[in-house]
């Protein structure tokens, strides 16, 4: 959970209530994140709280789905939250080296702004809404306005609405996999054999529904 109270040049923002706010996002994204490079997306936050639940949730949901451009740390289940960040942060480093990586999280700002979904460019400060010292994140963040700050943050994180945290969570995870499709076809169009070929060896690992195979064949 961090805290955004201003607003700068290297942010793009837009709102949950918005008709086409997934297909906005995507285009944000897509401008902004390397079109050649893998990238690894850090779904912070943790389940045991309703407003600090938004990364693990839009995890959750694209862990559902076969993406082929990002890689997802953080869901429901296996939450990336404040007790293990900087091993897993370690654990991306080992596994992708020199990523790029997208952080998401909930940030608590101005009345005005909840329900705002706000991508920046850099990193965010995982915890800064409740004080905590937490190694910065990201080449890139989104961060989703799940409610006010400024004022016994932890209650207003627990009395946070899960209907606007659902709502959020669905739209952002939406746009990613929108961003996933487009990042597919440019480069199927500047390279067909090589992601031919990564398509190939995904299914062949995965299956099709992105998911291990259990037979033990590859």
């Amino acid at each position: 959970m961090n805290l955004k109270d201003k607003f700068s040049n290297d942010e793009r923002r837009v709102n949950i209530e918005e008709e086409m706010m997934s297909d906005t996002l995507s285009t944000y994204l897509n401008e902004w994140l390397p079109p050649s490079r893998e990238v690894v997306i850090a779904c912070i936050g943790t389940d045991r709280s309703t407003g600090d639940s938004f990364g693990p949730l839009v995890g959750s949901m694209l862990q559902d789905q076969t993406l082929e451009t990002f890689h997802v740390y953080g869901t429901l289940e296996d939450p990336l939250h404040a007790l293990n960040l900087k091993e897993r942060v370690q654990t991306m480093n080992d596994e992708h080296p020199n990523p790029y990586i997208l952080a998401i999280d909930a940030c608590l700002g101005r009345a005005t702004s909840v329900g705002s979904v706000v991508l920046g460019k850099g990193t965010l400060s995982p915890g800064s809404a409740l004080k905590k010292d937490l190694p910065p994140i990201g080449n890139l963040h989104i961060s989703g306005m799940v409610n006010v700050s400024g004022f016994m943050e932890h209650v207003v994180l627990q009395n946070t609405r899960l209907h606007v945290v659902m709502k959020m969570a669905a739209k952002v995870a939406a746009a990613i996999q929108l961003a996933d499709t487009e990042r597919r076809r440019i480069r199927l169009e500047t390279s067909p054999v090589q992601a031919f070929t990564a398509a190939t060896k995904r299914e062949s690992l995965f299956g099709k529904a992105g998911k291990p195979r259990m037979d033990g064949t590859l």
